[in-house]
């Protein structure tokens, strides 16, 4: 019986997985009740498991029949904190807490990959690494992962890594996307804080106004990007917020605004830090004023080694079909700290269209909204190429 067979005959089961995770999710690196359910879904399976100490994880390796390297597969467990607007019969429970961009799904096929590898033991030449992670919304749950030693679990290090996310628009449902290369940004925060002088509102010119000075930078930032960068190595600078003043007839001392920089490559994520600090610091230096500039890096490019989305690419398509699997031309914006995994290891990333039928993947509510759905029946054939990537990857050596 071939993977996607197998797959579809536990289908009740990894539904029903996905729809308890949903109606408890929970957020952030301690996900007990999350834990808990992974841990009763993987028992009674060949695998010696471990879970974190820092965080709520699970490591699970299975043990292949015959000597070889080891494969690992990644699916990350947490929330976020959103409140869902669905009518589903698994809606989340919890307000502000939910599984707004897949997770659950994420969890439930790696569980469907670990029983499906687990009946195939004997075939396997080498072992598996499932990783099961908290906190990849924003918490570095991989670098926690890594630094616990999920890269070393099965005694050496692993010659591939996969993973996966499905999308509640974009793509449609049950098609494949991933590419060689760069797929998903490196997404950086940056925060400015300008040291004006306050005063009245009638008399602006006995002040020094940081709201003015703060506005100005805002547009400048923008016109910077497109000045400096080339347009085929994009960089996103987003102003999110920005506070300043108490009332409408006083200047403030001071004003702040927050943003947030993506990029796909080292030397741009270099570049844009030195070029956004310039523009900050001498727009409120024309003024009179002083900027204070601090930066938070966040996760790094996730970059795809090209060997090996080729190789993801062919398993989809001996798996299911032509017209499947689809080379994407550019990357996502988005950001994913997979990429600390692939950093160290060779593998791909791929995504999984879940957006249910009789809505326009085009205008659907995309990954993080509170009105994101996503359909079942995609977890039966993302379990199978869980499984597909490590059984073949394996049978190379």
């Amino acid at each position: 019986m071939s993977f996607t067979e197998s797959a579809q005959d536990m289908r009740d089961e990894i539904v029903q997985l996905r729809h308890s995770l949903h109606t408890t999710p929970e957020i952030g690196l301690q996900l007990p009740r999350t834990q808990e359910k992974v841990l009763a879904a993987l028992d009674g399976l060949p695998l010696e498991i471990k879970t974190g100490t820092a965080l709520s994880s699970v490591t699970a390796v299975l043990r292949g029949g015959r000597p070889g390297p080891a494969v690992l597969l990644r699916g990350d467990m947490d929330a976020l904190p959103v409140t869902e607007k669905n009518d589903l019969p698994y809606v989340s429970r919890l307000a502000g807490q939910m599984h707004a961009c897949g997770h659950d799904l994420h969890t439930a096929m790696l569980v469907g990959a670990a029983r499906l590898l687990s009946a195939r033991r004997d075939e396997l030449a080498g072992d598996v690494v499932f990783m099961f992670q908290p906190g990849e919304e924003g918490h570095d749950g991989a670098k926690h992962m890594i630094a616990e030693g999920v890269l070393d679990a099965a005694g050496s290090r692993p010659v591939a890594a996969y993973g996966m996310h499905v999308v509640s628009s974009m793509l449609p449902l049950g098609l494949f996307a991933s590419r060689p290369g760069p797929i998903l940004a490196a997404a950086d925060m940056f925060s400015v804080t300008i040291r004006g002088r306050g005063g009245h509102g009638s008399t602006p010119h006995r002040s020094l106004d940081p709201i003015q000075a703060g506005c100005e930078m805002v547009t400048a930032l923008q016109t910077m990007v497109t000045r400096t960068f080339d347009v085929f190595d994009p960089v996103v600078v987003t102003v999110g917020s920005f506070h300043g003043g108490t009332a409408d007839n006083i200047i403030p001392d001071d004003a702040r605004f927050d943003a947030t920089v993506r990029t796909f490559s080292k030397e741009n994520r270099t570049l844009v830090k030195r070029r956004l600090v310039e523009v900050v610091e001498n727009i409120a230096a024309a003024h009179g004023m002083k900027a204070e500039v601090s930066f938070g890096m966040g996760y790094p490019v996730t970059v795809n080694h090209e060997s090996e989305a080729d190789f993801l690419g062919r398993t989809a398509d001996e798996l299911f079909g032509p017209g499947r699997y689809f080379v994407s031309p550019q990357p996502v914006m988005g950001s994913e700290d997979f990429s600390h995994v692939l950093d160290a290891v060779p593998g791909a990333f791929v995504f999984l269209g879940a957006c249910p039928p009789g809505r326009d993947p085009a205008t659907a509510p995309y990954n993080h909204a509170p009105e994101a759905v996503f359909d079942d029946s995609v977890l039966p054939d993302g379990a199978a190429l869980y499984a597909a990537l490590a059984h073949q990857r394996l049978a190379r050596g």
